[in-house]
């Protein structure tokens, strides 16, 4: 599927619009497609603007608005291309250097995997009638988190 495109009047009126190919499938569908939606932000920055797109706050809070009205947007974001990490890093507190690329701020991704991984599952539970908990661990292996092995037990 082509990347669907945030442009920057998107982003100034915080307009979902983009998505709506996606959202106007059933969630079902959606969730059984796996991680293929990627996102392409049109935001303009400066010549000398050092910012990484994740930095500059209209971006961030389209982000978090989109995150809001549609939770399992993290897990059908691509993961090869970056939409993932960059959807994320949008979300959650992080710092970037060129030495050290992005970094989370641990407890903050902690929190955020930790819910994420919560709500999605009951959503997979509710809408697929089964659990997706391996596509679940690959997303949160893609930010670079580990989940403790008795994780998926404490939630049955």
């Amino acid at each position: 599927m082509d990347p669907v495109l945030i442009d920057a009047t998107a982003i100034r009126r915080l307009d979902l619009r983009p998505l709506q190919v996606w959202t106007a499938h059933p969630l079902k569908s959606l969730l059984e497609g796996g991680p293929v939606l990627e996102l392409q932000f049109d935001w303009p920055r400066g010549e000398d603007d050092p910012r990484e797109l994740p930095e500059c706050s209209e971006p961030r809070l389209w982000a978090l608005r989109a995150d809001a009205r549609h939770p399992w947007l993290p897990l059908v974001l691509e993961r090869d291309r970056g939409s993932l990490i960059r959807h994320v890093a949008m979300v959650v507190p992080h710092s970037f250097s060129s030495s050290e690329g992005l970094r989370f701020e641990p407890q903050a991704l902690e929190l955020w995997i930790t819910h994420r991984l919560m709500q999605l599952d009951d959503l997979c539970q509710q809408e697929l009638g089964r659990s997706m908990r391996g596509n679940l661990s690959q997303m949160a292996a893609t930010l670079g988190y580990e989940l403790d092995e008795g994780f998926w037990a404490l939630l049955d």
